[in-house]
């Protein structure tokens, strides 16, 4: 065989070669059309099915003569669907040409409801002339689900959080009294504002006589942490607060007792401490004697019948549960006619002034409150500063107890 000959030989192989590979491409595109992992169908502009792939056919359980020619694109839609076609689906094609991903549900031939994605695109010819529309059809039926199946799991989420915020509410009422009794001739007032509804904190007081027709017992605190641990710290300390001040009044024995209760040789792993101011309250001409003894707890705050407020300073004052042995000592100071004295924890100086701040609101700042508040009442007191508290908002990041106790003015305080 000469050279040219065997040269036409190629080109002819070659030829043959092309025309067989146009001709797998050409039915491998049908092939891809047809078996899409999608479904796609082409429609004329008044909605008729022009073209549907075998996929789309398939998820409706419907033949091409049953749809092709004789159904509309509205007419594989829910009844839902066909609302929404015509009310948004179409006009909104109409006017920008395309939509992407529209969420629709499918009708199959049994009546099944399939959840699609649609996105659909208008086909112009040159001069930009609608021809058709061009559907791609995405199965949703995972996507929706998924999407059920985390809706469900939000909802138990939801349904557990507000049993933990109930059981939380409700243990932490526990630890407080609901409401106290007042000593003959004295107002009596508190507050707890939680600054989370889902876990309990350790803060508490209470208000009791010691003696009948005498003095009368009082401490407010906060334990350390947060949650069941804190809540059975703070029942352990109110219960052991009431039963030592029955056996032994005074306040330094009183503190001592407590810190013998919470104190444990393995601290470091079960750190039992708390912040305590305890007193007692004895009945004199014109008003009451308050002796207040401190465990680390922020100092009491006087406002006077004149118009000024002060601290009561407790000297010591060193955390109770930490220390075999406390510094713990008492101050004595006198409540006449027209004085409020304000008990607290340090959620209300610790206090963050705005949300995202690092300002504290400070023990200056509660101060120069008092000097303007003053002279109060006991209820006056703690409403006042029971804004002061929703006014810091995010801010407030600890649980707050008051509790104040006022001599009315004017009415001489306790019975002589």
């Amino acid at each position: 065989m000469s050279g040219e000959g065997q040269g036409h030989g190629d080109d002819a192989r070659s030829r043959t070669a092309h025309l067989a590979f146009a001709s797998l491409l050409e039915n491998n595109a049908e092939d891809l059309f047809e078996r899409a992992p999608c479904g796609y169908l082409f429609t004329l502009m008044d909605g008729q099915i022009v073209k549907a792939n075998r996929t789309l056919l398939e998820w409706l359980a419907r033949s091409r003569e049953e749809v092709v020619g004789r159904m509309r694109f509205a007419d594989l839609l829910t009844v839902g669907g066909k609302l929404y076609h015509e009310t948004h689906y179409a006009p909104l094609l109409r006017l920008q040409g395309e939509v992407n991903g529209i969420a629709l549900e499918l009708k199959a031939a049994d009546g099944t409801r399939l959840p699609v994605l649609v996105t659909s695109t208008v086909m112009t010819d040159n001069e930009e002339h609608p021809l058709m529309v061009r559907t791609t059809v995405t199965d949703a039926r995972d996507r929706r689900a998924y999407e059920t199946e985390l809706l469900r799991a939000r909802e138990e989420a939801e349904h557990e959080r507000e049993r933990i915020q109930r059981l939380a509410t409700t243990l932490q009422r526990t630890l407080v009294p609901p409401h106290l009794s007042a000593p003959p001739g004295l107002d009596v007032a508190a507050h707890y504002h939680i600054a989370s509804h889902d876990e309990v904190s350790g803060d508490f007081y209470d208000l009791f006589p010691l003696t009948v027709g005498g003095t009368w017992g009082l401490f407010l605190g906060d334990v350390c942490g947060k949650g069941a641990g804190a809540a059975a710290l703070t029942s352990l300390a109110r219960y052991t607060l009431r039963a030592a001040s029955v056996y032994d009044p005074d306040p330094v024995a009183v503190l001592k007792n407590l810190n013998t209760v919470l104190n444990t040789e393995d601290y470091e792993k079960d750190p039992r401490f708390a912040t305590v101011l305890f007193g007692t309250l004895t009945p004199q001409p014109g008003g009451y004697s308050a002796t207040l003894a401190s465990g680390g707890h922020p100092n009491a705050l006087l406002l006077r019948a004149d118009g000024t407020a002060e601290f009561v300073p407790t000297p010591g004052g060193q955390l109770i549960g930490v220390l075999a042995e406390p510094e713990i000592a008492t101050t004595t100071v006198q409540l006449s006619a027209g004085d409020t004295l304000l008990l607290y924890t340090d959620g209300l100086t610790e206090a963050h002034t705005s949300a995202g701040s690092r300002d504290r609101y400070g023990d200056e700042a509660l101060l120069d409150f008092a000097n303007v508040l003053a002279p109060s009442t006991a209820e006056d007191t703690v409403t006042a500063l029971a804004e002061l508290l929703d006014v810091f908002g995010e801010g407030l990041d600890d649980d707050t107890a008051l509790m104040t106790l006022g001599v009315p003015p004017g009415k001489g305080g306790a019975p002589a």
